[in-house]
């Protein structure tokens, strides 16, 4: 099974990039919204995947965005696969709804410092590790750069959101955690703390993001619990903290993870899924490839996507004559401007792009005298470039050909000439089945059509 890393989607825009989640804007009422397989504690992001985390994420997700719909609507459509949702559009607020139930982590940490406050909820002397609260206390935090603990009175001082907002974002999220609390319980399962995050659409409040899940959630055995409940096993990413905090060293956390803790840490994942949902969690073995295919279904994306990139304004008749050719195959295509010489820099950015696209890609490079883009564009990306110089006349070809011919090693990018060839070196360069068929009827009617206009030939002799 393969790790779902950062994507992108060139034909849909990234708009958000999260420690876990990337969203793309399908329109403007529906949003994207992929788990990759990324895995973040204490806001950092490691370096390290867990292959599957993301689907037991949005699976779990969207089982409980189901259980929950009587309390509060949701913002999911339907799931894309087994790491992407299709998702309403909304106006987030920008705070996170922490609600919990035992004093644990975080609280238990700051707890033990001698602090008896958690976003302005007061804390009672004598707890002790993992004790009960007589009732669940909300405790919010800010949607920053870092997750900031911030008291009712002060957000709303702050303006983060009104207080009509947040009044009926408190009596959602504690009704939630009740819902979760009593479901949970039946299966064996404590729900210790969540999060919940929401949002606004057409003036109404809309649950957002992902609910009880082992990322936004910590969970415990209840057999443990009762056994020791100081040291209960733990069912969420606390595992990862915990191996976080052991390696520490001079204050900085390590970014890689162990093969035996990654396996580890799925487990416990798959095991909790399995605990709430009383299923197996579905993996997709290639998910990028299996989202590409599914949104090209769902008519949201082109299964193909070639990108023009010009060196010059001037090259533009070029690139529109290909761009032609290309849709009528019902590919995608794109135009971009980029000079090696005075802005190649944007290659970066590009490659970012371009590299990580879930559909199949391919880029055409139009560049004629001292064609440093080609090699340029071929030295970044992952994709297959092919050279098409926009040559004024042969005389012109025969001056500068060789600086399409002649690329650095380990820049392969390959050389067309004639702008219709180039198309279609590119288009079979996709190696997509649905264009392998097309192209064997094309050929077939070719040979065809010179099998009768040799027997024309013939029959006139």
């Amino acid at each position: 099974m393969e790790a779902m890393h950062e994507i992108s989607c060139p034909q849909l825009k990234k708009i958000h990039s999260g420690k876990v989640r990337d969203s793309f804007r399908v329109d403007a009422k529906r949003r994207l919204i992929v788990a990759t397989d990324r895995i973040s504690s204490f806001d950092l992001v490691l370096n390290t995947r867990i292959p599957g985390k993301g689907a037991v994420l949005n699976g779990l997700a969207a089982w409980w965005f189901e259980q929950t719909r009587d309390i509060v609507p949701n913002h999911l459509i339907k799931t894309l696969g087994s790491h992407a949702s299709l998702v309403h559009e909304t106006e987030p607020v920008r705070i996170e709804m922490v609600v919990r139930a035992y004093l644990t982590g975080s609280a238990w940490r700051k707890y033990e410092r001698g602090e008896r406050e958690v976003s302005g909820v007061k804390l009672p002397n004598g707890l002790h590790r993992n004790d009960a609260f007589l009732t669940p206390i909300l405790t919010p935090t800010t949607k920053e750069a870092s997750d900031r603990e911030i008291s009712r009175e002060q957000l709303l001082k702050e303006g983060w959101t009104t207080e009509a907002i947040y009044n009926k974002m408190e009596d959602v999220a504690l009704r939630l955690f009740e819902r979760g609390t009593k479901l949970l319980k039946e299966r064996g399962i404590i729900l210790v703390d969540t999060k919940y995050e929401f949002g606004i659409r057409d003036g109404k409040l809309m649950l957002i993001d992902e609910i009880h899940t082992p990322d936004s959630s910590r969970f415990w055995s209840a057999e443990a619990y009762i056994k020791d409940p100081e040291n209960v096993e733990q069912l969420d990413k606390e595992f990862v903290r915990a191996y976080l905090m052991k390696h520490r060293k001079d204050g900085q956390y390590p970014r890689e993870l162990p093969e035996e803790i990654v396996r580890e840490t799925l487990q416990r994942y798959e095991k909790i899924y399995r605990m709430i949902t009383g299923k197996d969690v579905v993996y997709g073995l290639r998910p990028e490839r299996e989202l590409a295919d599914i949104l090209a279904e769902e008519g949201l994306i082109k299964d193909g996507f070639i990108a023009i990139v010009m060196g010059s304004p001037a090259d533009l008749p070029h690139a529109e004559k290909m761009k032609n050719i290309i849709e009528q195959y019902d590919i995608a295509c794109d135009m971009r401007i980029i000079s090696a010489h005075k802005n190649g820099e944007n290659i970066i950015d590009l490659a970012r792009d371009y590299n990580y696209a879930i559909e199949a890609l391919a880029v055409i490079a139009v560049a004629g005298r001292s064609n440093g883009l080609g090699g340029a564009l071929a030295a970044n990306l992952s994709v297959p470039v092919i050279n098409c110089p926009p040559f004024s006349d042969k005389t012109d070809m025969m001056i500068n050909i060789n600086s399409s011919l002649m690329m650095p090693s380990n820049t392969p990018a390959a050389t067309v000439v004639d702008a219709g060839n180039a198309v279609y070196f590119t288009l079979r360069a996709l190696n997509l089945h649905r264009l392998k068929d097309t192209f064997s009827t094309e050929i077939a009617a070719t040979k065809t059509k010179l099998f009768f206009a040799d027997e024309e030939i013939r029959t006139i002799k």
